[in-house]
């Protein structure tokens, strides 16, 4: 440990001018065992500074590195773990707690005794040892090593001084006059007492020779204390003079300072008086404007919205302490109350009669927009009523009361005008889609006195017989045995998609601008929502307004947004009711008109909720949206039920299905209104239902026919499915379309296999029995040696069918897969032709089946696969 100690304070300590005290040798607590030092070090330069500092040896050779350190005054508790057994475990507190085990108990107690002296001797602080014996804790003991480095090093350190130069320059002098000082140093300190008692008598003579002087120094002090006496006494002289004018200064001084407290105060009260003239005096004109100024010309509207704001700043203003206590206040207050009053009334009665007036105006053009399918324009309206806008703002921040009750008289007013030019533009688009009006009485509508009112409840029991119509018309269809179009071609179609499309087009212009006046007028924020409170106001007809807790203080965002929304239903009250009806009597009408309607109703949607989702027109719309997709889904369900209460004819053949021809006019429909629409996903879904439905049915059709064969069922609808899906390329249903191919391609090779075993019926069971032979384990050489499958057998079969024969069956077959087929799906060269192939393909089997059973025995055929041939393609050109 001594080397290790001598060999740290060369290293590392010396060139930081520090000394090493105590060293111990430790590890941290509870983790592996990597052993570093702890030193004990103090500085040597003044004041001396304390340390603990932490040595570890280095990584890459067996050189010491300084890691950390710590100042002695940081230290806050010692911690040995136990004062009286020995453990080499204790902690040391200094920012946190750093756990130690010592190499061993004796260099512990050694090195915090070390740190006890060092704290006694260099910083008295109270560091609190725990768990440490009181042995330790003297100083006066000595402890070892530690001790003799603490203890006996510091005090030699203490005393002793180092000599200076000049001092190290006399001593060398002295021992050079004396050249036995060092061989003799008796002698050589004999001599120096001799010499410096000779050095003390002298000075004693000195002393005794300036006594003289010390006389004559006491009488000079003696004189200057009488001139001091002098001064003293003329210092107070002019003290008292000084006193009687520092009074004379001091009543100046007050003085003054009242002279300045009265400016001040004057000044103060000017401001005052200035501040109350300037905020709270309002000018003579305004006064006038607000009494009298004229509310119809501009020039009059703008002079009373200056006087207003210019009354409502006079009344807000911010008065400092005191002021309301002045009687010209109050009354200034009192007057500004009565102007707003006497204003607030002006205009609320004005406005209403502009209301009125307006309602009135607009009312007498109903007459000319009532054959149009046109809205009438109320920008004149708005235009007229926006010049108030300030004054309504005015009167919303003033006074709350009257600004809700224009609020609602101008809902009641508008909400009467809207419903009627509403009402009638709704029966001219009624009119409109029906046509004539011999035709629109069908529907329930009719006319009086150039006005056109519809029965609603008759719209209404016309909901079931749309689907029975196309239900009868599909029957029909199956009995005739032919195929037409619905009543209402695709100009009727195009037609109404076109009213439609004008009406959301005039409703959602119209529903925007009021709402966008209403913004204006009333000074509500639309947009951008925000978290407010609010109560409920009286309920409007079912209408309720956010009414704010204090009058003048602004609504919440949030709040004015439901106010608008609130006012526009109250307003257009009649739009939601009316257009469902518009939309019932068009699906009654034609339940394809469903379509029509929601890709118009989604994309209206989707507009007006990219402008607002929250808003009136969004909101009704919506739910209008709802309804029209309630009506879609009607229109799929009914179609389906149509094909499964579909029933067909015993008396002639089935060909293409009603159904079948309905979903390709659905399909080929939707597809045209559907193209780049945004509600494509219902359209995609109701494919997939119909196309079940379809498959389903047309299989059950298949089962139930008499006159035509199944497979000719199967055959021809699935192909014409199939046609229908290749030409419109509905990308959600190409897994059906395959299906539809293989069911088609499957029902095909059937039908054409069932029909060829009749034509050659004999030579089809003989050949069947010789391969049953041959699959009972006969070998095929060896079946020309049964009896009832000889050689003289196979002849016999074979005569009976010469090419004549041949020729005559296949003319017959052809007659009958003619009398089977329909004419409209032309399958006939396709089913034709599969038989000639499939005919041929018998026809070689059969010739295998000869070869490999009677070998050598010569026997062929009556006719051969050129014969076959030429029959098919004489037999298909002479029919």
């Amino acid at each position: 440990m001594t080397a290790i100690k001598h060999a740290l304070q060369r290293d590392i300590f010396t060139p930081n001018d520090e000394r090493l005290l105590s060293i111990v040798n430790v590890c941290k607590a509870g983790k592996k065992k990597k052993n570093c030092f702890l030193c004990a070090t103090v500085t040597t330069e003044r004041p001396v500074q304390v340390k603990v500092v932490k040595v570890k040896k280095s990584d890459k050779g067996d050189f010491y590195k300084r890691q950390i350190a710590w100042a002695l005054r940081d230290l806050a508790v010692v911690d040995a773990k136990d004062a009286i057994k020995e453990n080499p475990e204790f902690d040391l507190h200094f920012e946190k707690i750093y756990k130690w085990v010592a190499s061993s108990t004796a260099e512990k107690n050694a090195f915090i005794s070390c740190i006890w002296k060092l704290n006694q001797r260099y910083l008295r602080k109270k560091i609190d040892f725990v768990n440490v014996s009181s042995q330790l804790l003297e100083e006066s003991v000595p402890s070892g090593e530690n001790q003799s480095v603490t203890g006996g090093d510091e005090e030699s350190v203490d005393e002793y001084q180092e000599l200076n130069a000049r001092e190290e320059q006399d001593i060398e002098i002295m021992m050079e006059g004396c050249e036995y000082a060092i061989s003799n140093a008796e002698a050589f300190a004999e001599k120096l007492s001799r010499e410096l008692q000779v050095l003390d008598g002298a000075n004693i003579q000195s002393i005794m020779a300036s006594e003289k002087q010390v006389n004559i120094l006491m009488k000079l002090l003696d004189e200057a204390l009488k001139e001091v006496d002098q001064i003293e006494l003329k210092l107070s002289s002019y003290e008292e003079m000084l006193q009687s004018v520092k009074e004379q200064m001091d009543q100046i001084s007050e003085s003054n300072h009242l002279i300045h407290l009265s400016n001040t105060n004057n000044v103060k009260l000017l401001s005052e008086i200035e501040f109350l003239v300037n905020h709270m005096d309002l000018a003579k004109g305004h006064i006038k404007a607000l009494q009298q100024g004229d509310l119809t010309s501009s020039h009059g509207i703008e002079a009373c919205t200056n006087a207003a704001d210019a009354l409502l700043q006079c009344m807000n203003v911010a008065l400092r302490p005191g002021h309301d206590m002045l009687l010209a206040v109050k009354q200034q207050q009192k007057q500004f109350s009565e102007l707003r009053e006497l204003f607030a009334k002006r205009l609320a009665n004005h406005l209403n009669n502009v209301f009125v007036q307006q309602g009135h105006d607009q009312s007498s053009n109903l007459a000319q927009h009532s054959i149009e399918l046109t809205l009438p324009n109320h920008h004149p309206l708005h235009r007229d009523l926006l010049r108030y806008a300030k004054l309504m703002e005015w009167l919303k921040s003033t006074d709350y009361a009257i600004y809700e009750g224009l609020t609602r008289n101008y809902m009641d007013y508008l909400s009467r005008l809207y419903e009627r030019e509403i009402k009638d533009f709704f029966e001219v688009a009624k009119i409109k889609m029906t046509g004539t009006t011999k035709e629109s009485k069908k529907f329930g509508l009719h006319g009086s006195s150039g006005k056109l009112t519809g029965s609603t409840s008759s719209l209404n029991k016309l909901s079931v017989q749309s689907s029975g119509n196309r239900r009868s018309q599909s029957s029909s269809l199956l009995d005739m045995g032919n195929m037409s179009t619905s009543d209402l071609d695709v100009a009727d179609r195009t037609k109404f998609d076109k009213i439609f499309e004008q009406v959301l087009s005039e409703l959602e212009p119209l529903c925007l601008a009021e709402q966008d006046f209403i913004s204006k007028f009333f000074k509500l924020q639309q947009h951008q929502s925000m978290s407010g409170t609010m109560t409920e106001a009286e309920d409007l007809d079912g209408v309720t307004l956010s009414r704010q807790h204090n009058s003048g203080t602004p609504l919440p965002v949030s709040s004015e947004r439901d106010m608008i929304r609130q006012m526009m239903i109250k307003i257009f009250r009649c739009i939601e009711p009316d257009l469902s009806s518009l939309i019932a009597l068009g699906d009654k009408i034609d339940s394809f008109n469903s379509l029509y309607m929601l890709v118009k109703m989604s994309h209206h949607v989707w507009t007006a909720q990219n402008v607002d989702p929250a808003s009136f027109l969004s909101t009704t719309l919506g739910n209008v949206l709802v309804t029209v997709k309630r009506n879609f889904d009607k229109c799929i369900s009914n179609q389906i039920r149509q094909m499964e209460e579909v029933k067909i004819s015993k008396k002639s053949k089935v060909g293409i299905l009603p159904f079948v021809a309905e979903f390709e006019e659905f399909a080929g429909l939707a597809e045209s209104i559907f193209k780049n629409a945004e509600r494509r996903g219902d359209l995609d879904k109701a494919y997939t239902k119909l196309i079940r439905g379809v498959f389903v049915n047309v299989e059950k059709v298949a089962n139930e026919s008499q006159k035509t064969p199944r497979d000719v069922v199967m055959m021809e609808n699935f192909h014409h499915i199939f046609a229908t899906l290749s030409r419109l390329k509905i990308s959600c249903l190409e897994a059906e379309k395959k299906e539809a191919k293989q069911k088609y391609t499957d029902h095909l090779q059937s039908y054409v296999i069932y029909s060829l075993g009749q034509p050659l019926e004999k030579l089809n069971h003989f050949f069947e029995g010789v391969e049953a032979r041959v699959a009972q384990g006969i070998r095929e050489e060896e079946v020309s040696y049964q009896l009832a499958f000889n050689k003289q057998e196979l002849r016999k079969v074979i005569k009976e069918y010469p090419g004549k024969e041949v020729k005559k069956g296949l003319d017959n077959l052809y007659k009958k897969v003619d009398k089977h087929l329909c004419e409209e799906e032309n399958l006939l060269q396709v089913v034709w032709h599969s038989m000639q192939d499939e005919f041929i393909r018998q026809y070689k089997h059969f010739e295998g089946l000869i070869a490999r059973c009677y070998p050598g025995s010569g026997i062929t055929m009556e006719f051969t696969i050129q014969d076959i041939l030429d029959y098919c393609s004489s037999i298909a050109q002479s029919h």
